[in-house]
């Protein structure tokens, strides 16, 4: 068992998680919970809120089991890159910056009870989110890219 087999796995998970937590630390110290500091006036603002469920608040009366998830997905994706093959460095982009993501929400839904967001994209009226989130949703077009493209999946890391 090595971790350097999939190491940029490791390595992007460490660094969103980082980032991640990094960026929610700074909005708790600046921002009063609901203050909001447009960037681009009406299209994108710092706005510090409080998200007791999942994406779009969904599961927020129920967001306990939330937790629980975010440990097992972190769970399966470390095993995963501990006792499965060896993976195609998109593959490893893939799970690894999941892996990110789901550790930061997960941290925050331990250790608070709630998942901390502040990107506030207001032209599009988008739920507000944070960089967990955009961690997920990159890891997940890298394993779209590592799907639709056989060619890059059959190129293992050397």
């Amino acid at each position: 068992m090595k971790l350097n087999k999939n190491s940029l796995f490791w390595i992007l998970a460490f660094i969103s998680l980082i980032l991640d937590h990094l960026a929610k630390f700074w909005v708790i110290q600046n921002f009063a919970l609901h203050e909001s500091l447009p960037l681009i006036s009406g299209v994108f603002h710092f706005t510090y809120v409080r998200n007791y469920g999942a994406a779009f608040s969904l599961f927020s009366e129920n967001g306990e089991w939330l937790r629980w998830l975010s440990l097992g997905v972190s769970l399966a994706l470390m095993g995963l890159a501990l006792y499965g093959p060896k993976m195609t460095r998109w593959e490893q982009a893939g799970y690894g910056f999941i892996l990110g993501g789901a550790l930061g929400n997960g941290i925050d839904r331990f250790v608070a009870g709630y998942v901390v967001d502040f990107l506030d994209f207001r032209l599009i009226n988008f739920p507000v989110f944070n960089l967990a989130d955009v961690a997920i949703n990159i890891g997940i077009i890298c394993l779209l890219i590592a799907t639709v493209y056989p060619e890059i999946r059959r190129k293992r890391q050397g």
